[in-house]
């Protein structure tokens, strides 16, 4: 699997991604921003990821599953 490193496409995946970053920061994690704009890990987790600071994974869809979610949300 690739590493991204630009904004997912998927709203799911956005909020996936900012809440795991945000929960590494809870748990003492460093920011990757130098002044943060708020001090909530949430906003800085978001602010991270908008830069391009965060590299993460999206797992590989098994063939033919983008038919059935297209099919599902008609």
């Amino acid at each position: 699997m690739p590493v991204l490193r630009t904004v997912p496409e998927s709203q799911f995946a956005y909020v996936v991604v900012v809440s795991r970053r945000a929960r590494q920061l809870m748990i003492g994690g460093r920011p990757m921003v130098d002044n943060a704009g708020s001090r909530k890990t949430s906003r800085i987790a978001e602010e991270e990821l908008l830069l391009g600071l965060l590299e993460y994974e999206l797992p590989e869809l098994p063939p033919g599953s983008a038919e059935v979610e297209a099919k599902r949300r008609k």
